[in-house]
């Protein structure tokens, strides 16, 4: 099977990614930082390269010395809350890291890229359910650098004929292994675990938007469907030529104060959550249409929140952060 370099394959999302590969018959080449994932997440027979995608020729050099044949590129900056207050700093890490990795395919002549999007590019979206084809409004410097990143594709496509996907992904959450879990500080779910763990009351973001319960409704997905959606998305990539965006997620909305909830029934406990000031760049609502994911990748997310919100809670049991 045709080897993949993984960016990021050190993090919450691409250790996933990495291991669903794996499962799936591909080999696998790891490039992180390691700014924030963690080195043990890594497969110890899986090639591990230490540095920052920004380093073109280094890049250029490990791909190719491993013969790779696509990129599943992760690495990127993603906290809508902190690019609203150095947006600067996600252009950088964003796009320039983007453009690094596309200069280093073009100078190793490797033609196939998947790509993470996010579904930040949609904004406040007019329908119930986003399409591929609804209009991108990001409200955040975040949500901008993933659209712009969906513009470079395009643009090197028409330049360099290199095949592309963009995964727009929607909210993630859970761990197929408890060693894979997210510990992350801008997530739902774990920032909900660490008020726990801290004896605090977790925080709702807005209780006051035109949603039935005041709170924001978002589409989320088990990080495992996630994962095996860029082993999918690999494959439809190879034989022919293709390039194209898809949706990412289950296609229902849950609001927070039912993630709430179903968090309160998975451990056990009430949760007394507070209502606290709306966060900037949080739209309402963010569900996916799933249907082109469904038709064009065959592909379907097959859990639910409550094995998300399990698995989620095992992980972070068995493997508490470092910093609480």
């Amino acid at each position: 099977m045709s080897k993949w370099l993984v960016t990021g394959g050190a993090g919450y999302i691409g250790a996933h990614v990495v291991r669903n590969l794996i499962s799936q018959g591909f080999q696998t080449v790891v490039v992180d930082d390691l700014s924030s994932g963690l080195e043990r997440k890594i497969p110890k027979d899986v090639p591990f390269y230490k540095f920052d995608i920004s380093d073109t020729l280094k890049l250029t050099e490990i791909l190719k010395e491993n013969k790779i044949v696509g990129v599943i590129h992760l690495a990127a900056k993603k906290a809508v809350g902190e690019s609203m207050l150095n947006p600067s700093f996600y252009y950088q890490e964003n796009i320039g890291g983007l453009l690094s990795v596309l200069q280093a395919m073009a100078n190793a002549e490797v033609k196939n890229i998947v790509y993470s999007s996010s579904a930040s590019v949609y904004g406040t979206p007019k329908e119930e359910k986003v399409s591929e084809l609804s209009e991108t409004h990001p409200e955040s410097p975040y949500g901008e650098t993933k659209l712009v990143g969906e513009w470079l594709l395009k643009a090197d496509q028409a330049a360099r004929n290199i095949n592309w996907i963009a995964l727009r992904y929607f909210n993630v959450v859970g761990a197929s292994e408890n060693e894979l879990g997210d510990t992350g500080v801008n997530n739902l779910v774990p920032m909900i675990f660490r008020a726990i763990a801290k004896n605090q009351r977790p925080q709702v973001f807005g209780g006051d938007y035109q949603t039935p319960d005041g709170s924001c409704i978002r589409d989320y997905i088990h990080v495992s469907d996630l994962a095996e959606a860029h082993a999918v998305a690999a494959k439809k990539l190879l034989p022919k030529n293709y390039s194209g965006i898809f949706n990412i997620g289950r296609g229902s909305g849950i609001s927070v104060k039912e993630v709430m909830k179903t968090v309160a029934d998975v451990i056990g406990r009430e949760l007394n959550y507070e209502i606290v000031e709306r966060r900037a760049g949080d739209p309402a609502q963010t569900i996916a249409d799933i249907s082109k994911a469904s038709k064009e990748l065959e592909w379907e997310a097959k859990l639910d929140l409550t094995d998300m919100v399990k698995s989620a809670w095992d992980a972070w049991q068995t493997f508490p952060p470092n910093n609480l």
